[in-house]
Formats: C-alpha cells, structure tokens, sequence
C-alpha cells in the first residue's frame, strides 16, 4: 500500500486518477475537496500498485476538519511507502515541514514528490530538491506534474520496483475500492464545490438515496443534498432551479462518461442544521466521528 499525504490543493487527487489512469477522486481547485481515504489501483509489469489518496493536512478548525485530517493519518499507517506531494511554487514551506518531522517519528518509508514542475524554474527546483535532502532523510524525490503526467511514469515505475512481493489485494481490471453509488455522489458534490462559492460547499454533503437500474440499460440515481441552512438550500436551487439544473447536468455527463451508460441523475437538497454532528453523516462519507 502506498499512502498519498500533503497540504490541501497539493494535487495528491489528480495524481492519484493519473497514476489509476481514470477518475476515481474528485479534483477541484477549493482546499480540501478530499473528504475521506480513496484507494486507487493500476497495475505496473507485474506490481500492483494500491495508492490511498487522503484529505489534505490542515490544523482543523472544526469537527468535520478533525475528522478529515484524522481519516489522513490513518490512510498512511502501515504503508510500504508514504508520497508527500509538495507544490513547487510553495517549496519547503512550515505546513510540509511538520508533515515530514511527524513521519521522520514514524518507521514509514518516505518519498517526495514535487509537484507542478511546469511552473517553476528548474533552478529552484533543484534547489528544492537540495533543501529537502538536507533536511530529511528519504527514499527519494521525484519532480512531477499530475496534471500533465510528466515524471509520474518514473514514480510509478520506482514503486513497482521497491514493494515488497506479494500477492495481488485485487483483481488485475479494478481501479478502486469504492462502490459505484460513493463515487457518484462524490462527483455531485465535485459540482457543488465548483459551481458554489465562498464557504457554501464546506456546509454541504451528498448522500445517495437510491440506485435503480432501468430495463433499458440505464440507471436512475437519487441523490440528497444537505445544507446546513434554509437560506442556503435556496443558493443550490438558484432562481427557477437553474444553479441545481446546472450541477446535476455537469454531474451526469462526467457520471456517464464513468458509468459507460444513460444516467438519469435526480437531485434534492434538504436544509438540515445539525448534519455536521451527527455520526451517521461521517459515516456515509467513510469517517469516523471525532468525539
């Protein structure tokens, strides 16, 4: 198992669909989009690679933030390797400073990977490079871009060649572990943290209701949209609907495109205050309720 650890808005989401070679976590420009531990699968020769994506590292304000950042942890525990994404524009800054010294604690093998190359000159990438050597003893670095894939082959092909051998967790053809109805409501909410603003998507979650496959080939998905308040259960909607119509047809299409089928994608939204502390919710979203 490989753990994906870093900052929020690190891009440990898109490397993961990079590596997986499809969209298994959802990628948005907002900090901690991430909710809960991913597994992402992709074979490389004869290796299987099983990479856990993580909620980005934050000092948490909240209950929700807690368990976000406890789920991270715990994504990393155990693993054969531990890659750190840190952004290139960002260097060796205090946030992945403590990152490191907390797993320099820790008998997990560390690897770095400095991520967006593509916007940095190369001078201070090898400079970055130099500090983090100096500072911390790893098992490597690699310079990549998970947004265009540039270097993530030489990551992947590193990490098929130091795992440990074993047998494989999963069949050859699967890229997650997740059931079809999470991913579906996590690509509902991707539209929610893209079409929302401000801190309006923080105070949302989506559960599914229903899955109904259809004679025809088709799937019919209910899906509910909590809202802490009823002032905001009007800003989902939009006038005449039009914000809610907007992010289920943006969600249909990406869910199609996953689902290799018709979807017929139906959305509510319920303003219910108290969501955030209820442990069935955390639940739904795979946490674990901080108490």
């Amino acid at each position: 198992m490989i753990g994906l650890l870093g900052c929020p808005n690190a891009g440990k989401s898109t490397l993961l669909n990079t590596l997986v070679g499809s969209k298994v976590s959802i990628v948005t420009h907002k900090v901690q989009t991430t909710r809960s531990r991913i597994v992402g699968i992709c074979m490389q020769g004869n290796a299987q690679l099983v990479f856990v994506d993580t909620p980005g590292i934050v000092v948490p304000r909240r209950r929700l933030e807690q368990a976000m950042v406890e789920a991270a942890w715990r994504g990393t525990r155990g693993a054969d390797f531990v890659v750190v994404l840190t952004d290139a524009q960002k260097g060796l800054d205090d946030s992945i400073s403590l990152i490191l010294k907390r797993l320099a604690e820790t008998e997990e093998t560390v690897v770095v990977a400095i991520n967006k190359v593509d916007l940095v000159k190369k001078e201070r990438l090898l400079d970055l490079a130099g500090e983090l050597n100096a500072a911390f003893s790893l098992a490597g670095i690699f310079m990549i871009s998970a947004l265009t894939g540039d270097g993530v082959s030489d990551l992947r092909e590193f990490l098929a060649a130091a795992v440990p051998a074993g047998p494989w967790l999963y069949p050859a053809d699967q890229i997650a572990d997740i059931s079809q109805r999470f991913l579906a409501a996590e690509i509902t909410r991707e539209k929610l943290f893209l079409k929302l603003h401000q801190e309006l998507p923080y105070a949302t979650t989506v559960e599914p209701e229903s899955w109904k496959e259809l004679p025809d080939g088709s799937v019919r998905i209910e899906q509910l949209i909590y809202v802490l308040r009823a002032n905001q259960k009007g800003i989902v909607l939009g006038k005449g609907g039009a914000t809610i119509k907007a992010i289920g047809e943006s969600a249909r299409r990406d869910l199609e495109k996953v689902l290799d089928r018709r979807v017929h994608l139906v959305l509510f939204v319920k303003a219910h205050p108290g969501w955030l502390d209820e442990p069935e919710r955390y639940r739904e979203i795979g946490l674990e309720f901080p108490r």
